[in-house]
């Protein structure tokens, strides 16, 4: 799975840097959000891969945890702002056609990446300091296949509940400002495409959304049913499946999603491999 999404979003990113065609507003910030996937899903898959071919656990010290899980949460913040950021662009696309070049300048474009980075930064920094700085107990076995926040404050040895509250905001920020952004996005996107008169150019607006559409809803919806759940609902083999989903499974299926309903980028990935 890991080499796979590797593999998926790494071509994803050359077709974009190769093909001037794609390079517009919107192919910049996928091949981005593709570049972020393949450091997201490397934070986690050498740990995660060591653990299930070797037949004891292997030992991580507390220094390569938490920068594991800084890594993990920065990664996973920009992603989720990335998405917003997107959605702010098809805005702007479909709506304001006209005006779309001038609006979504390149400077613009690299100071809203920018951004997404800085914001990632500035909520996993105190968090993972936060959470590293709990007297943890004898016992340090962690039950899931990577360093997670929820898994990790298990550990502790002391009251963890100014911990969960900061990462229950934190979480909620993350999450819910960005799902802003991309539900009122498509509101305005929504009105503005039934008030297209070409059945071409419903379908192409439609096609172009859909797959930004589908991968939010993956995206937010495992994060949100790990991070937002009551900490008396947790279960860790129920927070190991969902973050096999959304760690391994949902990066494998971004490439394929974005690819298959995207017509520009389907043409270009033809272009490339008959090359060969």
């Amino acid at each position: 799975m890991y080499l796979t999404s590797l593999g998926g979003n790494a071509i994803i990113a050359v077709i974009v840097k190769i093909n001037h065609s794609l390079h517009t507003p919107m192919y910049f910030f996928l091949a981005n959000l593709a570049v972020l996937e393949i450091f997201y899903t490397s934070s986690i898959a050498p740990l995660a891969l060591a653990n299930l071919l070797s037949m004891s656990k292997t030992p991580v010290s507390i220094t390569g945890c938490g920068t594991q899980m800084f890594f993990f949460v920065f990664l996973g913040g920009v992603d989720c702002v990335l998405l917003a950021v997107m959605a702010y662009d098809r805005f702007i696309a479909i709506c304001y056609p006209l005006r779309y070049t001038l609006i979504m300048s390149w400077p613009l474009c690299v100071e809203l990446m920018v951004g997404s980075l800085v914001l990632g930064f500035l909520l996993s920094l105190p968090l993972t300091i936060l959470i590293f700085h709990l007297p943890f107990c004898n016992n340090s076995e962690i039950y899931h296949f990577y360093c997670d926040m929820p898994a990790v404050m298990r550990l502790a040895c002391a009251d963890t509940h100014v911990h969960q509250t900061a990462l229950y905001i934190i979480s909620f920020i993350v999450l819910s400002i960005p799902l802003s952004v991309i539900s009122i996005s498509y509101v305005f996107i929504v009105v503005a495409i039934l008030q297209i008169q070409s059945a071409e150019g419903h379908h192409r607006a439609f096609s172009t959304c859909s797959s930004h559409i589908l991968v939010v809803f993956l995206q937010y919806g495992c994060t949100s049913f790990i991070y937002l759940s009551p900490s008396s609902s947790y279960s860790p083999e129920m927070d190991r499946v969902v973050s096999v989903v959304y760690t391994f499974i949902t990066p494998i299926l971004n490439p394929l999603i974005y690819s298959m309903r995207n017509k520009e980028l389907k043409d270009a990935l033809r272009r490339a491999l008959s090359k060969f």
